[in-house]
């Protein structure tokens, strides 16, 4: 879009400082904001995930430029919402009726929509991430090694469908007029729907994610013991990957206090 070219105007105001990211506010006859990512592969998913929500009409800000491959940092313009965040005692309510708009767009791969591998299988990309936190987390090597047995053990015929992947309170927006919408799409994969609950519940810092199942309008025999086994791969991520030491250490505790310790 003309005169939106990633560099931060002077007049910008800055609204989070996230660990990889930074984000501005800016104001002028095109409101947006305005994304700096510390990851080029997260900017890439991003403007794919949100590209292909557009095409399905589904709740998502709309991308108006975004950097080419060559930009330092990337970045992305996404219009500015009239909008807040849901109230916390609703969110379960106020998220359903979005995130079913989201898990009916379908996919024809596993993982990430871009800037990074793509899988033939739910299980080839769960045991890649189970690698990889346990390549990050050798103190959590036994509890990955069981994990990657329970993924095994499990029916994996999934039909990939989008996931927002990173669901808390503060994504969900709402309109004065319009429905909610769900932001922050950089960690964008396609799946099994059940990992975005577990997700959710890990961000809701449950300690049992059952919950959540609220959100599936028919949950069928499968879905609650997925469902934990979801929740203990993240908190597995979260406990190899997070920079926050709070998070690595309740995550470990929560993981190691689970059925599969």
């Amino acid at each position: 879009m003309d005169g939106i070219d990633g560099r931060v105007p002077a007049s910008a105001r800055e609204i989070t400082t996230g660990q990889a990211n930074r984000v501005w506010s800016v104001e002028g006859p095109t409101p947006y904001v305005l994304k700096h990512y510390g990851d080029p592969s997260r900017a890439a998913n991003e403007v794919a995930a949100l590209r292909l929500l557009t095409s399905h009409h589904a709740p998502c800000p709309q991308l108006l430029a975004a950097s080419s491959g060559s930009s330092t940092p990337p970045w992305t313009a996404q219009a500015a919402l009239h909008a807040s965040p849901a109230h916390f005692e609703r969110f379960l309510a106020n998220l359903a009726e979005p995130l079913a708009a989201v898990h009916r767009i379908p996919g024809t791969h596993f993982g990430r929509l871009a800037g990074a591998r793509q899988h033939h299988s739910w299980t080839d990309y769960l045991h890649d991430r189970l690698r990889i936190y346990a390549a990050a987390a050798p103190s959590l090597r036994a509890v990955a090694r069981l994990l990657h047995q329970e993924v095994d053990a499990s029916d994996n015929a999934i039909q990939p469908v989008l996931l927002h992947h990173d669901l808390q309170p503060g994504h969900l927006l709402r309109q004065p007029a319009g429905p909610p919408l769900l932001i922050d799409w950089e960690l964008a994969i396609f799946g099994d729907h059940r990992s975005d609950l577990a997700r959710l519940a890990v961000r809701l810092d449950l300690d049992d994610p059952t919950p959540v199942l609220a959100l599936v309008s028919r949950p069928d025999a499968t879905a609650e013991g997925r469902l934990h086994l979801y929740w203990r791969i993240h908190l597995l991520a979260d406990a190899a990957l997070s920079t926050d030491r709070a998070i690595r250490e309740g995550a470990a505790r929560r993981l190691l206090g689970s059925s599969i310790a």
